[in-house]
């Protein structure tokens, strides 16, 4: 059974109910977010009032006053509060506390996706009512999903990525661009892509062509001594892949007089050789290639080297080097802007990622 530990603290002169559960896999920094926004939500706490200080709270609830200064922390980089200097922490913007209603269209069900939208629920935290649709690179099913829903929702966060029938990556076909103008530029969020759409005020994305070529420039160095480099590049994937990234591979080979290969897949008893550096895309070619590797006596990391496109926590626990975007900080840094009413076009952060595999 769940218990709360509720206090009313008083600081001059008015009062302000708390309740913190004991037992709740809810960090204790999170309760006092939301129990903050909820006070303000219910009326419970006005415009301009005073909340109780740092120091009260830690010894109430006997808490640290790294926790409580951490939920006051996110509260003021969301602009709910504000420090007064030698007075303390006072409600500042309660028009926040609305309900923001948002639609959210994936392309994919991935795990790279779900990151960008956890981080982004995580962020905007209860201001939002958020409903997860996913199109499967299906330019129909996105079109009728924006019909459908067109004027219900305050904001619509888009990742646009499609397929043609032969399964290859497009960004936005003329329907997609008709049917995107249809949204109000100040309600639409792009993430992830943005080629081919200028309608947006809010953008968070990827430059697949010069972030992969950015990123192997990063790791020159360790590159450098391997004999070849072999793209993995997944032709006619069920959910295709932007050709920039194999552009971008090809663009950074070139420049840096390096001997490359691209592939469809990693095939069974692919031909592997000393010195050899290959760059997948997709997990499963990424287990294939690093079981054969290890089945033929190769050592990995020395004398065949394996860089994977994307980030995940197995890839780091593997010890796998990685160039990737940072996907929760695009949710996060979209979650934001959309709370503080902000605008722009944002190139999220792409990485080279040096482990123990090259």
């Amino acid at each position: 059974m769940e218990k709360f530990l509720t206090k009313v603290m008083v600081d001059e002169g008015v009062s302000f109910s708390m309740s913190l559960s004991e037992n709740s896999r809810i960090p204790k920094y999170k309760q006092i977010v939301d129990s903050i926004i909820d006070g303000i939500a219910t009326g419970k706490l006005q415009m301009d009032q005073k909340l109780p200080s740092i120091n009260m709270l830690s010894e109430e609830f006997y808490l640290s006053r790294d926790t409580v200064e951490k939920a006051y922390n996110i509260l003021k980089k969301r602009k709910i509060i504000t420090p007064i200097r030698g007075k303390g922490y006072y409600v500042t913007r309660t028009k926040l506390i609305s309900k923001v209603n948002v639609l959210f269209l994936i392309n994919k069900l991935s795990s790279y996706k779900m990151r960008i939208y956890n981080s982004f629920i995580n962020t905007i935290g209860g201001n939002s009512q958020t409903d997860l649709h996913i199109y499967h690179c299906d330019q129909t099913l996105f079109l009728n999903l924006i019909d459908k829903y067109l004027g219900a929702y305050d904001y619509y966060v888009i990742m646009p990525h499609f397929k043609t029938d032969n399964l290859t990556h497009f960004s936005s076909g003329e329907s997609v661009i008709q049917a995107i103008k249809k949204i109000p530029k100040d309600k639409l969020v792009i993430l992830d892509n943005n080629k081919g759409i200028d309608d947006s005020l809010i953008e968070v994305c990827q430059d697949y062509e010069n972030d992969i070529y950015g990123a192997l420039k990063q790791g020159i160095d360790k590159i450098s001594r391997y004999n070849k480099l072999v793209l993995i590049y997944p032709e006619n994937s069920v959910y295709p892949y932007p050709r920039r990234i194999l552009n971008g591979f090809k663009r950074f080979c070139l420049d840096s007089g390096l001997e490359y290969e691209v592939l469809r897949e990693v095939y069974d008893d692919i031909v592997l050789k000393k010195g050899d550096l290959f760059i997948t895309i997709e997990e499963s070619d990424l287990v294939n290639l690093v079981k054969q590797i290890r089945d033929k006596d190769f050592e990995l990391g020395k004398e065949i080297g394996v860089i994977s496109y994307n980030d995940t926590p197995l890839k780091e626990l593997l010890g796998i080097t990685v160039v990737s975007t940072d996907f929760r900080a695009m949710g996060v840094t979209a979650a934001n802007m959309i709370l503080n009413k902000e605008t722009g076009k944002i190139k999220n952060p792409f990485n080279f990622i040096d482990r123990n595999s090259i």
